[in-house]
C-alpha cells in the first residue's frame, strides 16, 4: 500500500461507530471523552472484566461460600465493584494508549479519527481525564480488602508500559496478556485475601487467550502497521498465524483445565470448558486473516468464549 493509498483510506476506515447512543444521548462536549474511553465499544471492557469474574468465581469456590443472604450480598457487591472497575480502568488504559500513539494513530486508517489523534481532545485535557479515571479506579480498589490493594496497584506498571511495547518488541500482545488478565489474580484475592495455584493457572490461561484474540485483532492493521513501523504478533507470525493460534488456544484450554482440577471443581466444569474449546476451534477455522471485518468479528466473539469459561467455573 502506497502512502497516497493510506491517506485515501483514512477517510473511510475509522473504527469509531457513528450515530449510536453517544451521538444520540450525550452532549457534544462529552462525546470525544466517551469515545476516548471506548464507552461505545464495550468489547474491551468485557475482555478485561471476564478474567475478574473467573477469579471471583474461583475464590468463592475456594472458601465454599454458602447460599446465605450475607454472602450473596457480598458477592453482588464485588461483582458491581469489578464491573465498574473494569469499565473505568479499560477507559484509563485506552487514554494512556492513545496519548502514546497519537502521532501513529494519525497515520493508520482505522485510528486516524480517534479523539486525541484528530485533535478533538488535547493531550493536556486527556491527562486530566486520565487522572479522573485513575482516581475513580483507586476509590474502587480501596473498597476491596488490603491484600488486593498491592495487587491492584501493581498492574498500573503494565498499563503504562503496554503502549511502548509495540515500539520495541514483536510481541506487544504478550504485554497486553499480562495486563488484561490481572483480574484473575485480583478477583481471587478480593474474595480470599491471597493468591492460589488455581488463580495463577487461570491467569496464565488468560495470557495465552489474549495472545490469540489480540493477534487476530492485530491482523486488521498489518498493512498500515508495516508502513508506520508498529510491531505486532500478526506481522511476526504472518502465514504461521493459524498454527500459532492452535497453540495459544490449546494452552488456554489446558491451563484452564489444570486450574479447574487444582480448584477441585466437578465434571460439569469440564463440559463447559469443552464448549469454550469448540468456540476457539471455530474461530481458527472460519476467520479470514486478510479480511479486517472478519478479524474484528472473531475478536468480538471472544466475549462469548470468556463467558463460557466463567460458566464452566460456575457449573463446577
Amino acid at each position: 500500500m502506497s502512502g497516497s493509498n493510506l491517506n485515501r483510506d483514512l477517510t473511510g476506515a475509522s473504527d469509531i461507530p457513528q450515530g449510536n447512543w453517544v451521538d444520540r444521548w450525550l452532549p457534544a462536549s462529552w462525546r470525544p471523552y466517551a469515545r476516548l474511553a471506548r464507552l461505545d465499544r464495550p468489547i474491551g471492557t468485557w475482555l478485561l472484566y471476564l478474567p475478574c469474574l473467573w477469579g471471583l468465581a474461583l475464590g468463592w469456590q475456594a472458601i465454599g461460600a454458602p447460599a446465605a443472604t450475607a454472602p450473596l450480598l457480598e458477592m453482588l457487591r464485588l461483582v458491581v465493584l469489578f464491573t465498574v472497575g473494569a469499565l473505568v480502568m479499560r477507559g484509563a488504559g485506552c487514554t494512556v494508549n492513545d496519548l502514546w500513539d497519537r502521532k501513529l494513530d494519525q497515520q493508520v486508517a482505522r485510528t486516524a479519527d480517534r479523539p486525541i489523534a484528530s485533535g478533538a481532545i488535547s493531550p493536556r485535557a486527556a491527562l486530566v481525564f486520565l487522572a479522573v479515571q485513575l482516581s475513580i479506579g483507586l476509590a474502587i480498589l480501596l473498597q476491596l480488602n488490603q491484600p488486593s490493594w498491592a495487587i491492584g496497584a501493581a498492574v498500573l506498571v503494565l498499563v503504562f508500559l503496554y503502549p511502548a511495547a509495540k515500539r520495541v518488541t514483536d510481541w506487544p500482545q504478550a504485554v497486553l496478556g499480562l495486563t488484561f488478565n490481572w483480574g484473575a489474580l485480583l478477583g481471587f484475592a478480593a474474595v480470599t485475601g491471597t493468591i492460589s495455584p488455581a488463580s495463577l493457572l487461570a491467569y496464565a490461561a488468560g495470557f495465552f487467550w489474549t495472545l490469540g484474540y489480540d493477534t487476530i485483532y492485530a491482523h486488521q492493521d498489518k498493512e498500515d502497521d508495516a508502513i508506520v513501523g508498529v510491531r505486532s504478533s500478526a506481522l511476526a507470525l504472518g502465514p504461521k498465524t493459524k498454527p500459532a493460534l492452535v497453540g495459544f488456544y490449546t494452552l488456554t484450554i489446558g491451563l484452564l483445565a489444570a486450574s479447574l482440577w487444582t480448584a477441585g471443581l466437578g465434571p460439569l466444569a469440564y463440559a463447559g470448558l469443552a464448549l469454550a474449546g469448540l468456540h476457539f476451534a471455530r474461530q481458527i477455522r472460519v476467520t479470514d486473516l486478510d479480511d479486517p471485518q472478519a478479524c474484528l468479528r472473531t475478536f468480538r466473539s471472544n466475549r462469548d468464549a470468556g463467558l463460557l469459561i466463567a460458566l464452566a467455573i460456575v457449573l463446577g
